[in-house]
């Protein structure tokens, strides 16, 4: 598995908050919580926000994941080891990231990872067969996918290597008018 930092756009450093800080202790750890409340306490140390996790079973049952056909993913691609499990504060980099407030080009960038399914940072064609799997809830006929998936390629492989970069993502998806309202979950 590629180190994605290595990747991203960020600057060294750069934490994923976009809330103020009301928010942030108040309204993100008591949804965090709410997930598991046996488990998370009442008081968490700044230790304890980086190593008590809620397995990603308990995180994919929230209102706003649970009927997601990128549940799994969206917390894979959040949990700092890669496994979906979330501990506080990768539950605080997805909240923030899906927030009203997050920038366009954050948003871009975690859409781009939760699509890169195989994480070899380029979106493929068995990424996009995949993603569109998994968008129709397996009711398309394969040759309807491959037809998609040539479409989409022909769309926005810019550079006609046959896989979508960062760069092709972003170029498509900041047109599109409704992608940050899409890409929200309201805290």
């Amino acid at each position: 598995m590629l180190r994605w930092a290595s990747y991203c756009p960020l600057p060294a450093g750069h934490k994923n908050n976009f809330f103020s800080e009301s928010e942030c202790y108040f309204q993100v750890f008591k949804r965090f919580r709410e997930v598991n409340p046996d488990l998370v306490p009442k008081r968490m140390t700044e230790n304890q926000a980086q190593t008590i996790a809620v397995p990603v079973e308990e995180i994919e049952k929230l209102p706003e994941l649970k009927e997601n056909p990128f549940k799994r993913r969206i917390c894979q691609v959040f949990s700092h080891d890669g496994s979906g499990n979330l501990t506080f504060e990768d539950f605080l980099d997805m909240m923030s990231v899906f927030s009203e407030a997050a920038p366009r080009d954050i948003k871009a960038w975690y859409a781009f990872r939760i699509y890169d399914l195989d994480d070899d940072t380029y979106i493929g064609r068995e990424d996009l067969l995949e993603a569109t799997r998994l968008l129709s809830r397996g009711e398309l006929h394969p040759q309807e996918r491959d037809e998609i998936v040539a479409s989409v390629l022909d769309e926005a492989d810019v550079d006609g290597d046959g896989r979508l970069s960062f760069m092709d993502f972003e170029h498509v998806v900041v047109r599109a008018p409704d992608f940050l309202s899409t890409f929200h979950i309201r805290v």
